[in-house]
């Protein structure tokens, strides 16, 4: 039996039917009770190393003293403030050191809540953008099939998956363009060619709607549901050249991505291409308070207010900007540059790199930036990646995996000791699905 298969009575409660989950209640559905550093405890008293940073939010830990503290004294001083009559003071410095942190010309932050508003804000504000511009007819957005932009009704729309079906047709005018992994995947289109073709489908997608009709192509840098599929060298900046070719907005969604998850700040910085608008969120609070943010260049806040702001964009949500959100984010900000993060999210980075490669071994392709993993399962089952995410909590390791792909995003204070921890429990479990069959074309 292993450690977290014991037979201790169940802490959940007898009757569920008041609380609707976020997925589907299971047997291995955990009930968390506290956190410390990069651990969880739950309410049997299983302790959990988490290697997916809850889901690329808690980069600090779960136990970060100066967020807590700020965002304490926030609570005792101003933790609401009327939206409709201004602003709050932490909400002011967030924007400024958050557009500080990010490429140049990035210069004006939104604030909201979370990484769906974020990207609706960035697909109402391409449209809006080139209103003003006296372009009303640019309403398209092109965005990547099997990418994931969020749960509100516009960036669910920009999700394009089958499983987003079932909730009817989405927002009118978002059109999918193939990435290259699945160019790669599907076509067997070799990884070198993948960019160019796939760069070349998206000009062919423009000039089939008229580019005079599309206002913005939205993408993940890195695509983390097809296993952090990371793009072949050229291609954003070919997305770039193209957008600028057409007059079409580029959008980034890095909500996975930011905050220093690829080792720059931002992925835009870590693939040396700059976009209009730039969605951030997750790691941007460490998990403290939800927030996120919209950036975006000096061109695009120009349509919101006079030459050099201030700036204003509604209609928005209640607890936008609030307070307490602000004052987790500032707090993160300084911690990631003063506390010498960058330089230890590389030197972890290039411990934990070696380790992974070792467990995954002949298993599959690990795809990495930074501390962001994709294992990508090769001759596996289809679930394979939800078998090996199972295999790994049963051990004590929290991780993500879907269909043949499994992701894990380690927190920046992860330890070299809890890294070997990581990797040998991996290990164990990819073992073990082996053992059973699931890597069918290694046996």
């Amino acid at each position: 039996m292993l450690p977290h298969e014991t037979a201790a009575v169940s802490p959940w409660p007898a009757d569920l039917s008041a609380y609707c989950f976020e997925v589907p209640y299971t047997e291995s559905s955990v009930l968390f009770e506290s956190g410390k550093g990069v651990r969880l405890s739950d309410r049997a008293g299983r302790s959990y190393l988490d290697g997916l940073s809850g889901v690329f939010v808690t980069c600090f830990g779960y136990d970060c003293a100066p967020i807590v503290s700020a965002v304490t004294a926030q609570l005792r001083t101003l933790p609401f403030h009327p939206p409709l009559h201004g602003t709050n003071t932490p909400a002011l410095e967030l924007s400024r050191e958050l557009v500080a942190l990010a490429p140049a010309p990035l210069t004006t932050a939104k604030l909201v809540n979370g990484g769906s508003e974020a990207v609706e804000a960035a697909f109402r504000l391409a449209r809006l953008y080139h209103h003003a511009q006296g372009e009303p007819g640019r309403l398209k957005i092109l965005s990547h099939y099997h990418g994931y932009h969020g749960a509100t009704y516009g960036s669910l729309s920009l999700t394009g998956r089958p499983d987003v079906e079932r909730f009817g047709p989405g927002v009118p005018g978002v059109v999918h363009v193939w990435p290259p992994d699945c160019l790669e995947s599907f076509l067997g289109i070799p990884a070198e060619e993948s960019g160019d073709r796939a760069a070349a489908l998206v000009e062919r997608t423009l000039e089939a709607e008229g580019p005079e009709s599309v206002a913005a192509v939205v993408v993940e840098p890195v695509i983390h549901l097809r296993g952090m599929a990371i793009p072949p060298p050229g291609y954003l900046r070919r997305l770039r050249s193209l957008c600028d070719r057409h007059g079409v907005l580029l959008i980034f969604d890095e909500i996975v991505t930011g905050f220093g998850r690829t080792g720059a700040p931002f992925a835009a910085q870590s693939f040396g291409v700059i976009p209009d608008l730039m969605c951030v969120g997750k790691g941007i609070s460490g998990g403290y308070a939800p927030l996120a943010a919209v950036l975006m260049s000096d061109r695009i806040a120009a349509a919101l207010g006079g030459p050099g702001g201030p700036y204003a964009f509604a209609p928005s949500h209640t607890y936008a900007a609030n307070p307490l959100a602000a004052a987790a984010g500032l707090a993160a900000l300084r911690l990631f540059a003063e506390g010498g993060f960058p330089a230890r999210i590389k030197e972890l980075s290039a411990f934990l790199e070696p380790g992974l490669r070792a467990a995954l071994g002949e298993r599959g392709t690990l795809r990495a930036r930074g501390l962001l993993y994709g294992l990508k399962l090769t001759g596996a089952a289809p679930d394979a990646g939800e078998r090996l995410a199972r295999a790994c909590l049963r051990r004590g390791l929290i991780i993500r995996g879907q269909d043949d792909w499994a992701v894990l995003a380690p927190a920046y204070i992860t330890t070299r000791a809890e890294a070997d921890e990581l990797t040998g429990i991996l290990a164990e479990a990819l073992d073990e699905l082996e053992r059973s069959g699931t890597f069918r074309a290694t046996l």
